[in-house]
């Protein structure tokens, strides 16, 4: 697993962005709104997100469209699940 993606999980305001973005794509702006934060803060929380490759992004004139890369959100999910699965079978449960 990509380190940067459990850095990306770690912060509660990125995991709201995902939690946003799995009912569809938004816009920068739309998803600005939600919070109360500068908008140097959420082109942070946006960078980090993108460098973790758990949201993709897309130019529509002046404004980005952000959406969920489920494939690795479902890589991440599936990780866990083997994790707690293992320690099941392990602990004898």
């Amino acid at each position: 697993m990509d380190n940067a993606a459990f850095k990306a999980l770690a912060d509660p305001t990125r995991r709201e962005i995902l939690d946003l973005l799995r009912r569809g794509e938004m816009t920068a702006g739309a998803l600005s709104e939600r919070f109360d934060m500068t908008k140097p803060s959420m082109s942070h929380h946006f960078a980090v997100l993108k460098d973790a490759d758990l949201i993709t992004s897309r130019r529509e004139g002046q404004q980005i469209w952000y959406g969920l890369n489920t494939t690795v959100v479902q890589d991440l999910m599936a990780w866990a699940m083997k994790l707690v699965g293992d320690g099941k079978r392990k602990g004898g449960k």
